[in-house]
């Protein structure tokens, strides 16, 4: 059963264009890197874990920008069996990570079926979660990206 506590890591580039993984189960169901919280983990190690999980990225611990924000959300309907009966609510963690563009990304297939890069006003449109594009506009501010590209 997992905790309900994980956490959303946007991955981006230094020009501001967002990483963005489909679903496998789910295909039209675009996301940033999430997770659930292990037992005895931090949220700095599950957003470590769980970038290498999803993209195969490896970046030390130093690269994350944990933004020390949480997102409280109802859990979807389809998701809940996976937790706890009677939990009906998650507590997310933000977190970034800015590599290069060019940085290979490998999918767990099982978790993810593809992957883009999208310039973060279209990448706004392109996820499914509202706490998704919420940490999408607070990167813009965050790290000032050009609001008007």
């Amino acid at each position: 059963m997992k905790r309900p506590q994980s956490v959303l890591v946007l991955i981006h580039s230094p020009e501001g264009d967002i990483l963005l993984i489909e679903r496998a189960k789910h295909p039209g169901y675009w996301q940033s890197v999430t997770g659930s919280i292990e037992a005895g983990e931090t949220p700095e190690q599950t957003a470590r874990r769980e970038v290498e999980e999803e993209t195969g990225i490896v970046a030390p611990p130093e690269a994350f920008d944990r933004w020390h924000h949480t997102s409280r959300f109802e859990i979807y309907p389809i998701w809940r069996h996976r937790y706890p009966p009677g939990v009906t609510h998650n507590t997310e963690h933000a977190f970034s990570l800015c590599v290069p563009r060019d940085t290979p990304v490998r999918l767990a297939p099982d978790e993810h079926r593809d992957w883009r890069w999208l310039p973060w006003r279209e990448a706004l449109d392109a996820v499914f979660s509202w706490t998704n594009r919420d940490a999408i506009r607070m990167l813009t501010q965050r790290k000032r990206l050009n609001r008007h590209s």
